[in-house]
């Protein structure tokens, strides 16, 4: 069975930052384009930011670009897929999900359950 699990979020005050990770059982990241969405609430599910197979290429969306920052990395034997999120504003505050493409950037084969961003003002 494949899981993707997203841990790190939380809350934060407005202007700082939290890094979300994302990790994986029963598929390899190096078989996977991995994507951040997000969902605000009464909101619909918007992508944030891409990494491709390699590591080596990175999409942004126009909020994303210049403060959130998506890695591939390796740590031990488990890697994951991080999204570093700098510079946070109240309009961040989202339930933010990672997903899995065996094509670069979507459709999406696998999700995860999603977590909790909340940036105070």
């Amino acid at each position: 069975e494949v899981q993707l699990v997203e841990s790190g979020g939380g809350l934060v005050q407005a202007g700082g930052s939290l890094r979300l990770s994302c990790a994986a059982s029963g598929l390899s990241f190096d078989d996977y384009a991995i994507s951040w969405f997000r969902q605000a609430p009464g909101k619909g599910r918007d992508l944030v930011s891409s990494i491709d197979k390699t590591g080596v290429t990175k999409i942004y969306v126009s909020f994303a670009r210049g403060r959130f920052t998506i890695s591939k990395d390796n740590a031990d034997t488990t890697v994951t897929v991080n999204l570093q999120m700098d510079s946070l504003k109240p309009e961040d505050t989202a339930i933010y999900y990672c997903a899995a493409s065996p094509a670069d950037f979507g459709p999406y084969d696998y999700w995860g359950q999603g977590t909790q961003v909340t940036v105070s003002s």
